[in-house]
């Protein structure tokens, strides 16, 4: 592989999704052959590892902007250019396509003979805006590749596109790590640990914010509770929607059938996924298809630790499910979202060999095409 200039606004210790999946993606590079330009990251009063103490932990060099928003700018492009030079480095991935890729004719210019750009949902949203959708075009044509999560994102992304540029777009989302989610994870030490050993319960692992649908869960638990009474809502998760789920709950009486456990550090969420009988998070789109799922990797990983999946119809969430064989989609909006999601939860809470089959079928399809090794070598041969 090309020694490579990783440029990104995106890395820990700040949190979130894509922080995650470029961290890992680099973890798995030759360290050799990696260097990291970053935005700083200065709210360390959170319990996170300093940004200082999280760098000098990493097996490759992490240079951090001064800035907590690394944008094109002309100052923070020259020092990228100089970055390539000084590391000898040929290769360029931006952790986000938008708008870090607009660097790319200087980071050309200054020696780079390959350049990957790797999109996410924002880059959908991006494309429906007529400004942002002109930049968009304008780092497709620079770079020689820009990665999608799923067919969601990139039929979105390429209608900005020249066609030629459409043409070079190649999957690249983030991988699960099998050996961490499994079926035998912890999850029965942490369904103990709660108290649930004996009863049914519906695990969603995700932030708490609107999008995420938990609220639709709560609507859909009246319905679950009167065939099945003693099952359980194990929502997992930090966020500022939390108050209004508290109240929503409390409002409608389940209350005591919804169990809150905040924030989970990264090395028990496999367990706290497998303290689940099934897994949902029926995410739904907001603000005009701004706000949206771009794949939604809690249903791989769900699948992964062997349970069936209920997934909301939001963006590139039915790309991470095989309706109907690691578990079902359900329509996220509307007054009808609450009775489908019970619907689908009843027929896998009465039906033990449905989810197992339906588990087993979604670790097979993680084992076959979202393991890690596999997703970082189609990166390597992208870098070159």
């Amino acid at each position: 592989m090309r020694k490579t200039l990783i440029v990104t606004n995106d890395f820990p210790p700040r949190p979130g999704g894509i922080q995650a999946f470029l961290h890992s993606m680099a973890l798995r590079l030759d360290p050799r052959r990696v260097v990291v330009y970053a935005s700083t990251w200065k709210r360390d009063a959170e319990g996170l590892r300093s940004t200082a103490e999280f760098d000098a932990e990493q097996p490759f060099p992490v240079v951090r902007d001064r800035t907590t928003m690394l944008l094109p700018t002309p100052a923070a492009t020259r020092r990228a250019a100089g970055l390539l030079r000084q590391h000898g480095c040929t290769a360029v991935w931006f952790g986000a396509a938008a708008p870090l890729g607009l660097m790319t004719p200087a980071l050309r210019a200054a020696g780079a003979e390959r350049v990957v750009a790797t999109t996410h949902g924002h880059e959908a949203a991006w494309a429906q805006l007529p400004g942002a959708r002109g930049l968009l075009r304008r780092v497709g044509e620079h770079t020689d590749t820009l990665t999608y999560l799923g067919e969601y994102t990139r039929s979105r992304i390429a209608r900005a596109l020249s066609p030629t540029a459409a043409a070079r777009m190649v999957q690249l989302p983030p991988g699960v790590d099998e050996k961490a989610f499994h079926p035998d994870s912890g999850g029965a030490a942490v369904r103990a640990a709660l108290g649930l050993s004996d009863r049914p319960v519906v695990v969603c692992v995700s932030r708490l914010v609107p999008r995420k649908g938990q609220d639709t869960l709560i609507r859909a638990l009246p319905r679950v509770l009167a065939v099945e009474p003693d099952t359980v809502l194990l929502i997992v998760g930090g966020g500022p929607y939390r108050a209004d789920l508290e109240k929503l709950a409390s409002r409608l009486g389940v209350s005591a059938s919804v169990r809150f456990t905040g924030p989970v550090p990264w090395d028990e969420l496999p367990a706290h996924f497998g303290a689940g009988d099934v897994f949902a998070m029926p995410c739904r789109t907001r603000r005009r298809g701004l706000d949206v799922e771009g794949l939604g990797m809690v249903y791989l990983e769900a699948s992964a630790t062997g349970l069936p999946v209920v997934a909301g119809d939001s963006g590139g969430a039915p790309d991470a499910v095989l309706d109907g064989e690691t578990g079902w989609v359900v329509r996220a909006a509307g007054s009808t979202a609450p009775e489908e999601t019970a619907d689908r939860l009843l027929a896998l809470l009465s039906d033990t060999e449905l989810r197992r089959r339906m588990g087993e079928r979604g670790r097979a399809w993680v084992e076959e095409r979202w393991r890690w090794d596999l997703l970082v070598d189609r990166l390597r041969t992208l870098l070159g």
